[in-house]
């Protein structure tokens, strides 16, 4: 599709998807071990949580609501591809909910990957019934308008990073990693060496070695033991 609307109340086209292969990749991926083979950056604030329990994996359709609107969110739904994750900037408001069951029903009939809320979300209990995986940063009964504005497919702020359309959003019981398209197969080649560190280092702890002699190192270094 075109670029529709104007600025502040538009669509933009989704951009060229990550090959499905490599989306494939990052189910069960935890994501504690993305943040790390990011360099410790890219994790959402710790106040975005799941709310249905649900794991979730999958390219982000990026959505900017006016505080207390929710207009967006409905289209975005409707543009979103199979296995997407909506990931919504309400602009700081967390007292109403842009998602609810109703559209989670939506959502479910699409076969979406889930939602990432950087504000609101209500009826977390039909959501856990539907099996929606949904994050955010708090519940609210209050619902929204839908007048707009808002925009779809640009850049938003969601748990204090940045989220661009089409990058790889990773959600679980730690919290939310986000992985930038440009990036994915690095930050997928440097997981697997941090799993293969850790690996071995189960194996040393099953087999006696509980304390790792760095820590001793480092300790000696700053004097603090002999």
């Amino acid at each position: 599709m075109s670029a529709a609307g104007r600025l502040g109340f538009r669509i933009l086209p989704s951009p060229p998807r990550l090959d499905a292969a490599v989306v494939a990749r990052f189910e069960g991926a935890a994501s504690s071990n993305l943040a790390d083979a990011m360099g410790r950056f890219n994790f959402m604030e710790a106040a975005i949580v799941s709310r249905t329990g649900l794991s979730l994996y999958g390219l982000a359709v990026t959505v900017r609501c006016r505080p207390g609107d929710n207009l967006m969110v409905h289209k975005a739904l409707e543009l979103a591809h199979p296995g997407d994750v909506l990931v919504i900037d309400t602009c700081g408001n967390t007292g109403n909910a842009v998602f609810g069951e109703l559209m989670g029903r939506a959502a479910v009939a699409r076969s979406l990957g889930g939602i990432v809320v950087d504000g609101a979300i209500r009826d977390v209990t039909g959501l856990r019934g539907l099996g929606l995986p949904a994050f955010s940063r708090n519940v609210s009964p209050g619902s929204c308008d839908k007048d707009g504005p808002g925009e779809i497919n640009l850049p938003v702020s969601c748990g204090g990073v940045a989220v661009m359309p089409g990058d790889l959003i990773v959600g679980d019981a730690d919290g939310v990693a986000v992985v930038p398209q440009a990036v994915a197969v690095e930050v997928w080649e440097a997981v697997q060496a941090l799993v293969e560190r850790e690996r071995k280092r189960v194996v040393e702890i099953e087999s006696g070695k509980v304390f790792k002699p760095d820590v001793d190192q480092t300790l000696r270094q700053q004097g603090i033991i002999p």
